[in-house]
């Protein structure tokens, strides 16, 4: 059984589509799906699913960088967050490819989502893309913070950075997550990288719709294709499918308390 950690499931509701992707991950043995907040909307959905799915699709709620100048309410966030079937705060994070010029209100809006999850002690869901010095430095102050079982402080998800930044998460405490990038023709250093992550720290996701995995190159990601990123995993590890389905899917449950 395979669980997809990450799953931006907007689209697939808005165009109707929702039910044959279900069906779709029930055949390809992805039996549990993390559904990704980052945004008001986003949050709402995420938990109307959970409610909807209960021991299928589990919620998450946070505030992403695209927010970070849109004049969020933290205390809608903390209502969404306090739900028992809320299982992680996210996504959030940091983003300077595209929106560097609001990396100040970046750097805020982070840091107030990683104090929601120290205090209600739930994970955290992290995106980083050309920001990793920033987003270290905000993710130690949080793992100071962090009051419950060490195994669960977060996942820095969709990795896609070197070596050495994915030493520094794991110093810190966090499990890093694998998409579709890693089945990539250029993606050779990043497949290094998951030498290097131990097993209790390996997780794997789609980031659904996007970023489908060779050999699904072109079409709308779906959690179904989860089990392509497993494949390559297994290869890179050595083992078979079936032991990186089950430790992957033990450390979603571990790091979600599902």
């Amino acid at each position: 059984m395979f669980i997809d950690s990450h799953v931006h499931f907007d689209s697939f509701v808005e165009k109707g589509t929702f039910p044959e992707l279900l069906s779709h991950a029930e055949e390809a043995g992805v039996l549990e799906m993390v559904a990704i907040g980052g945004s008001s909307e986003a949050n709402a959905l995420s938990l109307k699913l959970a409610q909807e799915h209960p021991g299928r699709i589990f919620g998450c709620a946070g505030y992403d960088r695209d927010e970070a100048t849109a004049g969020y309410d933290l205390s809608e966030l903390r209502g969404f967050v306090e739900n028992p079937l809320v299982k992680a705060v996210g996504e959030t994070g940091l983003d300077y490819y595209y929106t560097a010029e609001t990396a100040t209100e970046q750097k805020k809006l982070f840091a107030e989502n990683l104090a929601l999850a120290a205090e209600v002690g739930k994970p955290v869901v992290v995106h980083t893309r050309d920001a990793d010095e920033d987003t270290v430095a905000l993710l130690r102050d949080y793992a100071s913070a962090w009051k419950e079982d060490a195994a669960r402080l977060g996942v820095l998800h969709c990795f896609t950075r070197d070596t050495a930044f994915a030493r520094q998460v794991l110093d810190l405490g966090l499990m890093i997550s694998f998409s579709g990038i890693v089945t990539f023709a250029n993606a050779d250093p990043l497949r290094d990288v998951v030498q290097y992550v131990p097993d209790d720290r390996l997780l794997i996701e789609t980031d659904a719709p996007y970023l489908a995995p060779v050999p699904m190159r072109g079409q709308h990601n779906e959690p179904a294709f989860v089990v392509h990123v497993a494949k390559q995993l297994a290869e890179l590890k050595g083992c078979s499918l079936e032991f990186i389905a089950n430790l992957t899917a033990t450390n979603a449950r571990t790091l979600f308390a599902l």
